[in-house]
């Protein structure tokens, strides 16, 4: 995330083997932002499969290469 990036304060509710398991993980400090990126993978994943449904509604199955070029895409 860059310094532009404008933030909002969220209370969320996780299951309590999760909230462990990050802070295992990660300690108390960086939990907000290993739950953050999580979410943000999460939501180019979904993309993902969205542009991938799309795709292949409009044309026919997706080739690997063509997952691979999204895959790329998306992590920029």
């Amino acid at each position: 995330m860059t310094a532009t990036t404008a933030f909002e304060k969220k209370s969320i509710t996780m299951p309590r083997e999760t909230v462990q398991g990050i802070r295992e993980r990660v300690g108390a400090r960086e939990f907000s932002s290993y739950v953050s990126e999580a979410a943000a993978q999460r939501l180019r994943r979904d993309a993902l499969a969205e542009s991938i449904a799309r795709r292949e509604a409009e044309q026919g199955p997706v080739g690997d290469d063509e997952v691979a070029d999204l895959m790329r895409w998306l992590a920029e």
